[in-house]
């Protein structure tokens, strides 16, 4: 949990943040984890089919091997549990984020949001706000449907 921030700063892509407790590090790894764990509890659990698909996706664009891609997102989850202000850490990594990046994330949030085959409001709506977090602009999240309807729909 982050408490009483004493000297937040970028370390490259590396957002550092020291608090009176510990020094935390996160970096883009960190962010893409989060995001989907996000998506991923919107209708309130995760599923073991998004579990499958959040491992493959992290595990594959940061070509990580299973365990180290199940340490990034056990990481995020607890996180997620842990820390108020985890919309403004994601915010301010996010700006290390390609349109390309972005595009890519956005691609595997809709994946994990599929995963278990039902189509849930809520987690749909975790996604369009994971979006809106890191600015993903409207049209870049359109060509992620688009490339996620090119992928499964043939």
């Amino acid at each position: 949990m982050i408490d009483e921030t004493i000297n937040p700063r970028f370390e490259g892509a590396t957002l550092v943040i020291e608090t009176s407790d510990e020094t935390e590090v996160y970096d883009s790894q960190f962010l893409v984890a989060a995001l989907l764990v996000y998506v991923a509890k919107g209708d309130g659990s995760i599923s073991s089919s998004e579990t499958a698909e959040m491992l493959k996706g992290v595990g594959r664009h940061f070509h990580l091997e299973s365990a180290q891609s199940l340490e990034l997102l056990n990481r995020a989850l607890t996180n997620l549990a842990d820390n108020p202000d985890l919309e403004g850490l994601l915010r301010d990594l996010s700006g290390v984020l390609t349109r390309d990046d972005k595009r890519e994330i956005a691609l595997m949030m809709l994946k994990v949001a599929a995963a278990d085959g039902r189509r849930d409001a809520e987690e749909m709506e975790k996604l369009h706000v994971a979006a809106e977090i890191i600015d993903i602009p409207p049209d870049v999240l359109h060509q992620a449907f688009d490339d996620y309807f090119a992928e499964n729909m043939t």
